[in-house]
């Protein structure tokens, strides 16, 4: 994301935090140049990963009753 300083300066602590959070960083230009702030670890893919409940039911189920050996291809 590019910004100017004028946006910098009126929104810094969330830009700062939104650079935390996502891990993307912002470049800030002004005049002649630009600066980049970026975080200071990268962030991993597995860190925006919600946590979710393991298997609902019973693995173990007897598939005998759910199964008749016959495979289904097609209606028929």
């Amino acid at each position: 994301m590019r910004i100017s300083a004028t946006e910098l300066r009126q929104n810094l602590y969330r830009i700062i935090d939104t650079v935390i959070r996502t891990g993307e960083p912002v470049e800030v230009a002004r005049k002649h140049g630009a600066v980049r702030i970026v975080p200071e670890a990268g962030r991993s893919i597995w860190d925006s990963l919600e946590v979710h409940e393991g298997v609902a039911g019973d693995v173990e189920v007897d598939w005998s009753d759910h199964w008749d050996q016959e495979p289904e291809i097609g209606n028929k």
